[in-house]
Parts: structure tokens; C-alpha cells; sequence
């Protein structure tokens, strides 16, 4: 049926949301919004008059769609060269969603996008739509077609998944900068022992670079060999240049939440690395270098406007 300017200016208003919901159920910003413009598709060809309420009838075809592309992707991942990881939203994303409390920050952050891998799609699903948009288990019940009980059952074994045990630290913008600035300057000092210091004892490093761009298939493990693979990563090389495209400017920012590193080359970002921290220290270095994950990155960059001078050039 053909919709009214209204219908769409309604449907505009829900997009946001959904984006958000999207990115955090898949992973994946580009994946997000094909989910949202399938869901536009699919309310454009409904019955209007059948719709009691919006939002709820939005959420609830979405969510179902992430669901199927969830059971699509997991069949993917397993023939994916290399570590899988999200795509990395930067500081200011409206995909990011809200950001009132320490559930919904956290359900967007990297490290716990990444372990939401583990949880099933009904798992993921539930624990996005109550920890991060606050649904009532009514609600979310009413969406995935289970009872309100199941819904609870599902969240409570859905949080212990995420929660791995390991309490992550809150951090805000000036002090995530601090705690990349340190990390640089540990990394560039051509010794392994400052870097030592700043990581958790069983610190891990993960690339994910698809196939596309050398990324280690393997994580390093424990704060010795990510300090050894950090120092490496740094170091000037010809060859890191040519997979480059030239010689990174390095920058100190947010992304998902988190302290990251953004590695951009004549305007185009083409590495993210994602700093976890704990009390204990960095525990976990995420590294977006798959160019396919970083075409949001680069808009969002492009768009921020300055960014004042890079920290150093790499690779020089």
C-alpha cells in the first residue's frame, strides 16, 4: 500500500531504535540497516489498520528478522578467515543507542558484543531488548513468542554468559584518552616492560582482519606476548606501509564505549583497536583491520570534523 508523508515521518522517528537494536542483535552496522530497511518493506505492506501499536509491532518484526540472519551468519562464521569481531561504531554513532545507564553502555561495548557470540540468537535477542532498551519480559515474551517466565530464564542465563566473570571499568571520555595515550607511548618505546605493566596477566590480543588484511588467526595470549605482538605492531616496516596504503596517523578516541585506537590514512580509517579494561589492567586488545567493517568508521570519522593533531604517524 502506498504510504503518506506521515507514515513515513512515523516510521523515521522508530528508525533510530531499530538501528540500535540491529547493530547490537548482528554485529554489524551495514547488517543493521538492511535489517531496518526489509523491516520499512514489510510495513509498507501491511495492514495499517490491523497495527494497534507501532513500536511494538516494528520491534517485533525486526527482531525476528535478526533472528534468521543470526542462523544465516553463524554458518558464515564458521568458513571466516581468522577471529571474527563486530564492526566498530566510533564516539558519537547514533547506532550506539542509549547510554543512560551501565546496562545499556555496557551492552554495546565491544568486549561484550563479542562474547554475546556465545549466546544463542533467542539468548542475544532477549538480553538486547531488556538490558539495553529496558523491554518488560511481558513484552519480550509477546515479540519471541515465549511465555514472560521463559523470557526471565533466558535473561538471567544470558547475563552469566556475558558476564565471564570478569568486571569491566566504567571510563569516561578524558580518562579512556589517558589510557590510550599511555598505551602509545608504552608501545612505541621499543621495550616490552612498560607495555607489561599496563596489561592484565592474562591479557589476550585479537585481529580480525576477514581474509582481506593480515591478522593473526590465532589470539595472543598472556601480557608477555601481546606486550612482544604491541611492541611489533608499531615498529616501522615497508611491508606494514604496503598493507596499509601508506602510513597510518594514530589517534586516541572512543569507540563502542570503549578507549580505542584509530589508525587513518589519507581520511580513511583503516584499523580500530578496542581496549578492554579491568581493575587489573588492559585485559583484551580488539583490532578492526577487515576494510569491510571499517566503511562506517571512515563516514563517522569524515564527519566529526577535526581531530586535532594525530599522536604520531605509524610505520615511519
Amino acid at each position: 500500500m502506498a504510504l503518506t508523508v506521515g507514515d513515513v515521518e512515523r516510521f523515521e522517528v522508530a528508525r533510530p531504535r531499530l538501528e540500535a537494536i540491529a547493530y547490537r542483535m548482528l554485529g554489524s552496522a551495514a547488517e543493521a540497516e538492511d535489517a531496518v530497511q526489509e523491516t520499512f518493506l514489510r510495513w509498507q505492506g501491511a495492514d495499517h489498520g490491523h497495527i494497534e501499536v507501532l513500536e511494538a509491532w516494528l520491534t517485533k518484526v525486526l527482531t525476528n528478522l535478526c533472528l534468521n540472519q543470526l542462523a544465516s551468519a553463524r554458518a558464515r562464521r564458521e568458513v571466516y578467515v581468522g577471529q571474527w569481531l563486530p564492526e566498530p561504531l566510533l564516539a558519537g554513532d547514533p547506532m550506539l543507542g542509549p547510554a543512560d545507564t551501565v546496562e545499556q553502555r555496557e551492552s554495546v561495548s565491544y568486549a561484550v558484543l563479542t562474547l554475546m557470540e556465545r549466546l544463542t540468537p533467542n539468548e542475544r535477542a532477549v538480553y538486547v531488548l531488556r538490558a539495553a532498551f529496558d523491554y518488560p519480559h511481558r513484552e519480550i515474551a509477546g515479540i519471541l513468542d515465549i511465555t514472560e517466565a521463559t523470557s526471565q530464564q533466558i535473561f538471567h542465563r544470558a547475563k552469566q554468559h556475558v558476564a565471564e566473570g570478569r568486571a569491566r571499568t566504567e571510563i569516561d571520555e578524558a580518562a579512556a584518552r589517558r589510557i590510550v595515550e599511555e598505551f602509545l607511548a608504552a608501545a612505541t618505546s621499543g621495550r616490552t616492560e612498560p607495555l607489561v605493566r599496563l596489561l592484565a596477566g592474562d591479557a589476550v590480543s585479537i585481529g580480525d582482519g576477514g581474509g582481506k588484511v593480515p591478522a593473526r588467526a590465532k589470539a595472543f595470549e598472556g601480557a608477555l606476548a601481546v606486550a612482544k605482538f604491541v611492541r611489533g605492531l608499531f615498529a616501522p616496516g615497508e611491508a606494514k606501509r604496503a598493507a596499509a596504503g601508506g602510513s597510518p596517523e594514530i589517534y586516541a578516541t572512543t569507540a563502542n564505549g570503549e578507549p580505542a585506537v584509530v589508525a587513518v590514512v589519507d581520511g580513511r580509517v583503516v584499523g580500530v583497536m578496542c581496549l578492554e579494561v579491568t581493575a587489573g589492567g588492559i585485559a583484551a586488545l580488539r583490532n578492526q583491520v577487515n576494510p569491510d567493517k571499517l566503511d562506517r568508521a571512515t563516514e563517522r570519522w569524515a564527519a566529526a570534523g577535526d581531530h586535532g593533531k594525530p599522536l604520531f604517524t605509524a610505520f615511519e
